[in-house]
């Protein structure tokens, strides 16, 4: 079989390797999509802080089982599933008391250890979820951004001891991630969800995926849109999907006294924060880290149930020996961008 590697930054080589024989515990997955992303892109230009080559990627990935290890009897050969792409230690504090997401020495599929990216990849069982009856490849390597936004979402909630149900939500930053935030609000109960860009192509997105407030901030005052569709109690939570000083200042600048402010995006540099209003509105600023398998779990029956859609975030299809030509794409067209997926059996 082949094997995507990626051995310097944009350096892409495929490497003829035997199929794995599934361990006990273990089921071998024939691969079909893999989805590119955000933190991808930035180990291919050598930007990823936690990344070394070579490095075989794919962590949003979608396949059918091929074979089953021993003593593994709840999937049965062609189903369709994904996988959870973390490997955590089981021992630390965040693992035994269920945060696993945040292990002490978590490592990420195609980041810190090999991903995905070959015909055949074997994994424990524990990792891999089937898919809902009827979806397709396309949305299985999708569930795990979705899972991120539905992460982030339950995090809002709980700050209140809560759900989201009834909130007024604002998405800073309507790039793939911010969408699925702001379909997910919206999925699980929101009363209005407002997501803001400067990308007419990106809240055009927005709008096509059902979000009924979007707002061009280059061309419209935040503060003003607020006032007009969420009135003087403003928003209850905001989240930032942007990942800027610009954006964590208009979070704290137009947030209501007492609201909640999630950041989801990595930041790229130090951010410079206005604590002294933070501090004056009491505002709980909290963030959030990749899923846990109960988002998985939500994030399909939000599909399932068409709450979210995420067909129109497909902006484009390259075949498994294509991997470098979509980077170029991406890099190419980086502002009418959402998903681009790798065929892996083409």
């Amino acid at each position: 079989m082949l094997q995507q590697v990626m051995t310097a930054p944009g350096i892409i080589e495929y490497n003829e390797v035997e199929v794995p024989k599934p361990k006990k515990g273990e089921v071998l997955l024939k691969m079909m999509t893999i989805g590119i992303c955000g933190s991808d892109i930035h180990v291919n230009h050598g930007q990823h802080p936690f990344t070394s080559y070579p490095i075989t990627q794919g962590h949003e990935v979608s396949g059918e089982i091929a074979e089953l290890g021993e003593g593994v009897d709840n999937f049965h050969v062609g189903q369709a599933v994904t996988l959870q792409p973390q490997v955590v230690c089981g021992k630390c504090h965040p693992c035994r008391n269920g945060k696993y997401n945040l292990c002490e020495e978590l490592k990420v599929l195609g980041f810190q250890t090999t991903g995905a990216g070959s015909h055949f990849f074997a994994i424990d069982a524990s990792k891999v979820t089937p898919l809902a009856d009827g979806m397709t490849h396309d949305e299985g390597c999708m569930i795990e951004p979705l899972s991120v936004g539905v992460h982030a979402v339950r995090r809002a909630g709980e700050i209140e001891n809560k759900g989201i149900e009834g909130m007024n939500v604002i998405v800073l930053g309507a790039g793939p991630i911010g969408n699925l935030i702001a379909q997910v609000a919206k999925g699980m109960g929101a009363a209005k969800v407002m997501i803001t860009d400067i990308s007419k192509f990106r809240l055009d997105k927005a709008a096509e995926c059902g979000i009924d407030i979007c707002i061009n901030t280059m061309t419209a005052d935040l503060g003003d849109a607020i006032a007009k569709h969420f009135g003087p109690d403003k928003a209850d939570v905001i989240f930032d999907c942007a990942g800027n000083d610009i954006t964590i200042d208009q979070a704290i600048t137009c947030s209501r006294k007492g609201s909640t402010i999630v950041t989801v995006a990595v930041f790229a540099d130090l951010a410079k924060v206005n604590m002294a209003l933070a501090n004056d509105k009491e505002l709980c600023m909290t963030n959030s880290m990749m899923f846990r398998n109960e988002d998985y779990i939500k994030a399909l029956e939000l599909v399932a149930s068409k709450k979210v859609t995420l067909k129109p975030l497909v902006s484009k299809h390259f075949k498994f020996r294509e991997f470098k030509e979509a980077y170029d794409y991406i890099d190419a067209n980086r502002e009418t961008t959402m998903k681009v997926i790798i065929n892996v059996q083409e």
